[in-house]
Order: structure tokens, then sequence, then C-alpha cells
């Protein structure tokens, strides 16, 4: 997988992941704003729809391609293993950050394996898969950022992520604004003060 490492001089690693169309390169400044001291892991998507990078394909607006969400979540979370080999980091203290698109894949994986994170940020989700058994994310930290007037995200969809987070025993906060999908300055801020409290 393309991707860029930077590294830092903590024992954390943020996982970077991109949203639809964008790179390896679009959330770095937003690394260094929650912790510029940690190691940064920073991938772009493997799949390309009309051109535009993304971590598995859809079927249309907010339809997955479930067969590729499977085997994109797979091969993201053998790459930050094997990442971890080559670069040296501690796999047990690796936290996702991801937006869109790619704060999907970072649940998808959270949702399909036990503990696979020390802890996630995810920036304006939707639930990307449903019927899963159920994962062990006792003790894992979780903040999502969601806007009331974000017109990609489907009523509801931030309640029953958080709701599949609670069943699998994470520690959730969910922090809303009135903005729309884009990031913003507020759930950043907000989403660094989460962090320091880790």
């Amino acid at each position: 997988m393309k991707h860029i490492y930077q590294a830092g001089t903590n024992d954390v690693t943020l996982l970077l992941l991109h949203g639809t169309g964008g790179n390896e390169f679009d959330l770095l400044p937003l690394a260094k704003h929650i912790d510029p001291n940690a190691n940064v892991l920073s991938v772009r998507g493997n799949v390309l729809e009309y051109g535009m990078p993304r971590f598995f394909k859809r079927l249309a607006m907010g339809v997955f391609d479930m067969d590729s969400l499977a085997e994109e979540t797979e091969a993201l979370y053998q790459f930050v293993d094997d990442a971890s080999k080559q670069y040296n980091f501690n796999r047990a203290n690796v936290i996702p950050v991801g937006y869109s698109n790619g704060a999907n894949i970072a649940a998808s994986i959270l949702l399909h394996y036990d503990k696979p994170f020390y802890a996630a940020i995810l920036f304006h989700p939707m639930v990307p898969i449903r019927n899963l058994e159920k994962t062990n994310l006792k003790d894992v930290s979780i903040f999502i950022g969601a806007g009331t007037n974000d017109q990609m995200t489907p009523d509801g969809e931030i309640d029953e992520l958080n709701a599949m987070f609670d069943r699998a025993e994470a520690r959730t906060t969910v922090f809303w604004t009135s903005h729309g999908h884009q990031l913003n300055k507020e759930e950043i801020d907000q989403a660094k003060i989460w962090y320091d409290q880790l």
C-alpha cells in the first residue's frame, strides 16, 4: 500500500486514513495537531473510484461493496501488522485517525477484530457492516466526530455505530457539531482534548 511513515519520539503511532479522493498527505497536519510527537503511518486507499482513491469500493453513494470492504479491511489490518515490523513501532499503541471513507475502514477493522487498536478517532463515519459476531473492544476508547447537518450520513447511523461499539464494550465518545460532512476546527480541537486524556 502506498504510504508515508514518519518516526516520532513517543510510543504512539497515528494511522491516518483519508476520505474519498484524498491521499496520504491530507491528514498530516491533523496528526501534528493531535500529537506532534507520535509516529505517523499515513496510508493511501487501494481502490480508485473515477480516479479518486478510496479504501474500498461502493456500488452507489452510501451503498458499500461488501466483498471489497471485507477484502480491504483484511488487507489494511495485515498492512499495519507488517508495517509495525518494518518500521519497528509498537503495534499495541496504534490509533487510527480516519475521515469519512477512512473512518469507515477503521470502523470495519474495529468490528472485525478483537482490540485491533489502542484507541480510534473517527470523523464522520457510517456503519460499514452489520450482522457480524460481536468483537471484543473492551477498554478501547473511540472518539466519533459527527455533524447534525451531515448530508452524507443517514439519520440514526452515528447512534447505531455508537451502540455497536457499546455492545463490544468500547468506551465511546460522540461529539456533535452543527456542521456538515467536512472536517471542522471544532471537532478537531475536541478530538485533541479527548486524546490528551487517554
